[in-house]
């Protein structure tokens, strides 16, 4: 085969082999009753969905470049007979495990607000409805494990959150802020010590 015919043959290749890539994607959207949705398969039609594209699809497992060379560049000619790197991953496997594992941290960060929201609103701590909690409860058991011991996590992860949102994380960023500015004549150590409390419990987990 003559070499034009060879390059343009392996362009349409690589074209085919990143074409699951570029369509790697999830679906999130909030149906009439304002649950929360998230799917790797297209809604129902007349659904309006927010497309969230797999990011990195075209990683592999082969080994990263070696010391001297950036990554994403070349290494020296002749260097990939002298190593033995891993074989790559499929490149049609990649955007399906990549777009599994974005789907399964979107469900667990709606999962947590849910939790978190529910446990809020059903304490009291400020108005609610029926159909407010409802819409919470759906949302949660769409997107919640089943699995015990990730369930778990969520609900700690939901905890953290709750305490990221409490007024006493909002009364301890403030008085962070305060000691930060300019001329307030806080001890280096009361400083450290407040961005330490601020840092350990009022950073939310999920956003």
């Amino acid at each position: 085969m003559p070499a034009p015919l060879r390059q343009i043959a392996a362009l349409a290749l690589l074209l085919t082999l990143a074409a699951p890539a570029a369509h790697a994607q999830v679906y999130r959207w909030v149906d009439a009753e304002g649950v929360i949705h998230l799917s790797s398969e297209k809604p129902p039609a007349g659904v309006k969905a927010e497309r969230i594209r797999v990011g990195g699809t075209s990683r592999s497992s082969a080994p990263g470049p070696s010391a001297g060379s950036s990554a994403g560049s070349p290494g020296p000619a002749g260097s990939a007979a002298s190593t033995s790197p891993s074989r790559p991953t499929p490149a049609s496997t990649v955007p399906v495990v990549e777009r599994e594992a974005l789907l399964s941290r979107l469900r667990t960060r709606e999962c947590v607000i849910a939790l978190e929201a529910l446990d809020r609103k059903t304490s009291g701590a400020e108005p609610t409805s029926t159909a407010e909690i409802r819409r919470l409860k759906q949302t949660a058991e769409l997107n919640c494990s089943d699995d015990p011991e990730r369930r778990r996590r969520e609900e700690e992860l939901a905890s953290q959150l709750r305490m990221a949102n409490s007024p006493a994380c909002d009364q301890a960023r403030d008085q962070l802020w305060q000691m930060l500015e300019p001329g307030s004549g806080a001890p280096r150590e009361r400083v450290r010590s407040q961005q330490s409390y601020v840092d350990e419990h009022c950073t939310p987990p999920v956003r």
